[in-house]
């Protein structure tokens, strides 16, 4: 079995990926204690420790040996909406994620991040964390992923770096896209809309036939649940949802003008298993499913680096 520990947990997305590819997590590191929560009531056996990642720092050497260290950094330094101060801002943890990787020394990195992090602006900084890495004897690489290739029915591309000591670098491949289309997002929720007995619910699914945009409104600094700023609602309008709010339950029977989505939908279109249980009210639970990685893409580039770690490196024999 191929362990691995997880910075910034989150609600699991990532911890999901990794597991469903044949990873066993020796610890999550995650400061939200609603994140917590949910992780501790899905999953009670994860060793779950609810800390600031840089205390975690402090005994990362403790888990020297470990296959993968995966995590996702908070994605405000590099952020357009988070005015993009990188290096300079305080929610930047990349500095301790490249200390903690120096002590524990894991096989294999996995970071994921938003797609500003590719931006002309921060070359500098991603020339020097390869840098960093490739000093500690790793080569380092980054891809810009959408979720909709790996059938999640959302427009939401990521950054993901992967870094793979070097003896094993070669072997690793990033992930094929799925040769089909993800479903529509009518196709995804037409069940969940019908719950209650919803009369529009077939209509609604009919037209609702595209994916969906990309999920946000997880932002702590945000006043409560709701799919966004004025153009994200806007995109949402144009398949039949209101995003004003998030609603407590699915329509009703004789409900009238667009639907609202509930949290287990949106759960549903981040990619999560309905079993998956959101704790918590429902601002705390929404912002949990709107930060969250989907775990199909997880699992995708995670299952790539479990191929990676397992192959067996012949040494050359000479006389």
């Amino acid at each position: 079995m191929l362990t691995s520990v997880e910075l910034c947990a989150g609600a699991g997305g990532q911890a999901l990926g990794l597991e469903k590819a044949g990873f066993a997590h020796t610890a999550l590191v995650e400061i939200d204690k609603h994140c917590c929560n949910t992780l501790r009531h899905n999953r009670p056996e994860w060793n779950v420790l609810e800390q600031d990642m840089r205390i975690f720092k402090e005994k990362a050497a403790a888990y020297r040996g470990m296959d993968l260290l995966a995590g996702g950094l908070p994605c405000p330094p590099f952020s357009v909406a988070g005015k993009q101060l990188g290096e300079q801002d305080e929610r930047n943890l990349f500095n301790d994620a490249v200390d903690i990787i120096d002590a524990a020394r894991p096989r294999a990195v996995m970071i994921e991040n938003v797609r500003g992090f590719l931006d002309a602006v921060f070359h500098d900084y991603r020339e020097r964390l390869k840098t960093q890495l490739e000093k500690l004897g790793y080569k380092t690489d980054w891809r810009l992923l959408n979720a909709s290739d790996y059938g999640v029915p959302q427009l939401r591309p990521r950054v993901v770096i992967v870094a793979v000591q070097k003896e094993r670098a070669d072997f690793f491949d990033w992930p094929e896209p799925n040769p089909q289309n993800p479903p529509t997002v009518g196709e995804t929720l037409r069940d969940l809309m019908a719950a209650r007995g919803w009369h529009g619910a077939e209509d609604w699914a009919t037209k609702a036939n595209e994916i969906a945009p990309t999920i946000v409104g997880g932002s702590k600094k945000h006043g409560g649940p709701d799919l966004g700023p004025t153009r994200a609602r806007a995109a949402w309008a144009t398949l039949g949802v209101e995003g004003r709010t998030i609603a407590p339950e699915a329509p009703d029977p004789f409900h009238s003008g667009m639907p609202r989505l509930t949290v287990p939908m949106v759960a549903r279109i981040q990619g999560f298993p309905d079993d998956w249980h959101f704790t918590g009210a429902k601002t705390n639970a929404y912002r949990q499913v709107g930060n969250a990685f989907p775990p199909p893409v997880a699992q995708a580039v995670s299952n790539q680096i479990a191929k990676t770690l397992r192959k067996r490196i012949l040494h050359a024999v000479t006389a």
